[in-house]
């Protein structure tokens, strides 16, 4: 062949495929040509209407399969996981294509060395200690830096997109007490996250019923949101509540947000626990009346009713203050641990939001000591009656012994709040998903293949078209991505080619790790990250950074 003929070609056609782009618009079947990374042609019902196909250096019969863009997941945990592991199929094995993490309020940056070893020690829950990391970043710039040289140089297996985490800003500047920031305190604040904001993060999250990010009044996170906002970015809060007082908490972030000018991402956006049974419509209409007056809103859900956490975080605020130390010696002296065991059984703490705690209710799927690997896969209730004695003792021994490394499913949710509000219009995929533990959620392996086999093939909450926009083209368009999120030429190749009729997770509660099937092909960049439903040793995924919107005349300072 001719060098010039050659180099006219693309670099793979995707032939005979069924297009669902990611816009809500109908499917159409096509022939889809990539080449350097982008889509470079798309041709409608190629074969039949007998025009010129592209030409490819490769061919892929997609005959069956529907072709979309690469999946975003909204609510990640991967921070450590991306620099962790390099095949991470509990992601690419989904035709995740971009992750969003620093969710929460508490994450790595930016950090000093102080805050860095106290927020590990933290969350070890979420993302083991690190001590298999090499921490050699503190600002925000530096670790998106880290994650596009991955491993050895060559990136990670997805990409990813970072929000600041108010709780460890707050750490960073505040530390972990329980009291207002002060002016200066504040301005030093704004600047840490107008920095962040300056090297590339979309937005920041919030934790607001976890230390020290629950401390920060409504004033103090307007103010942040404030800056967020004049770059550009989106609040993606935690609420103070998903539990008795879910509903106020929710029309409480609503209005911080339009008070600030920021967009507003609600994570996780559930309604849990039994006094929120049937009320999704409540939650949905109070969205629709803020959004049909101007509010820019969108939330994440995950396709399950169970949810998941520390059993660390369900303790009441009060017994959080002043870092992960004074949590253990409170938890020691017999004083402060009655009247911790007062707010979970009796009155309901707000690290329970709100609910008096049903230890039937609280699975522990991981440990970070091997000898408590007893406990996993266990309700606290069937362990304390295995063990002869109250499930507070039980709980009690957990968090002291694993040393509040603990992670708990939480069997509260209901199936009718979940279907309703994934049908909302301004509704995303986010998985929320935890990598660590023995016994994981399984939303961390199967959140994708599940909204499109079971919600859409099996129980037609939502159409195939407008699931994908969902998953696709709307987060997308909340992260201000001009080139990702929809089939469209000269847009980035960050595809999935998935069979609708086998699509499904493979994760369950037993076996949560399990891959899913019906996903034979995944792209980055027009690098094969899946081929022939096997994980390729490509690492394409690189940091996603928000390019201002409007940025200020120059970086912002007090």
């Amino acid at each position: 062949m001719d060098p010039v003929e050659l180099a006219d070609y693309a670099d793979l056609a995707i032939r005979d495929a069924d297009v669902v782009d990611g816009t809500g618009a109908p499917s159409y079947r096509a022939d889809v040509a990539v080449k350097d990374g982008r889509i470079v042609s798309i041709v409608k019902e190629a074969a039949a209407a007998g025009c010129q196909r592209p030409r490819a250096r490769r061919e892929l019969d997609a005959e069956g399969l529907v072709l979309a863009p690469g999946f975003i997941d909204m609510h990640a945990h991967s921070d450590l996981a991306l620099l962790r592991d390099p095949d991470h199929s509990a992601k690419a094995a989904q035709g995740v294509t971009l992750e969003v993490i620093g969710q929460d309020g508490l994450s790595y940056a930016p950090v000093d060395d102080r805050t860095l070893e106290e927020v590990r020690r933290a969350i070890t829950g979420w993302n083991g200690h690190g001590d298999d990391i090499d921490f050699d970043w503190r600002s925000v710039g530096e670790y998106l830096d880290r994650l596009d040289r991955g491993f050895g140089g060559g990136g990670i297996a997805v990409n990813a997109a970072y929000l600041i985490p108010q709780g460890t800003v707050r750490a960073l500047v505040v530390g972990w007490e329980d009291r207002r920031a002060t002016p200066g305190e504040l301005d030093r604040m704004r600047q840490v996250v107008a920095e962040g904001m300056e090297q590339g993060a979309v937005g920041m999250s919030s934790g607001l019923t976890y230390a020290p990010g629950m401390y920060a009044g409504d004033a103090e996170l307007t103010e942040l949101c404030r800056v967020v906002a004049e770059y550009g970015g989106y609040y993606c809060p935690h609420h103070r509540s998903y539990g008795a007082g879910a509903l106020r908490a929710y029309e409480e972030t609503v209005a911080l947000a339009r008070e600030a000018g920021c967009p507003l991402h609600l994570a996780h956006a559930t309604l849990n626990f039994g006094p929120n049974k049937g009320r999704a419509p409540e939650l949905l209409a109070l969205l629709d009346d803020a959004l049909a007056t101007g509010a820019d809103i969108t939330l994440d859900t995950y396709p399950y009713t169970p949810g998941c956490t520390t059993l660390a975080a369900l303790l009441p605020s009060w017994a959080s203050e002043g870092g992960p130390e004074a949590v253990l010696g409170r938890l020691t002296d017999e004083t402060a641990a009655a009247r911790i065991r007062h707010g979970l059984e009796v009155t309901g703490s707000d690290g329970c939001h709100g609910v008096p705690v049903e230890w039937d209710t609280i699975e522990v799927s991981g440990v970070t000591d091997p000898a408590l690997a007893g406990y996993v896969g266990r309700t606290v209730r069937q362990s304390a009656a295995r063990r002869g004695e109250e499930p507070w003792a039980t709980a009690r021994r957990l968090l002291v012994e694993d040393r509040l490394g603990t992670t708990v499913l939480q069997h509260v949710g209901h199936e009718e709040n979940v279907r309703a509000i994934m049908r909302h219009r301004v509704h995303t995929g986010g998985s929320d998903g935890i990598l660590q533990g023995t016994k994981p959620h399984p939303r961390a392996y199967g959140t994708f293949p599940r909204y499109l086999g079971r919600y859409v093939r099996e129980l037609g909450v939502l159409s195939l078209e407008e699931c994908v926009a969902h998953l696709t083209g709307r987060p997308a368009a909340r992260l201000r991505l001009t080139d990702r999120g929809v089939v469209r030429e000269r847009y980035r190749a960050d595809l999935v080619l998935f069979d609708p009729a086998t699509v499904a997770p493979g994760a369950t509660f037993e076996r949560p790790r399990a891959l899913p099937a019906g996903i034979p092909y995944v792209l980055i960049d027009g690098r094969f990250v899946v081929e022939d439903g096997r994980r390729t040793d490509v690492l394409a995924g690189r940091a996603v950074r928000r390019t201002p919107v409007r940025p200020p005349a120059a970086p912002w300072r007090p």
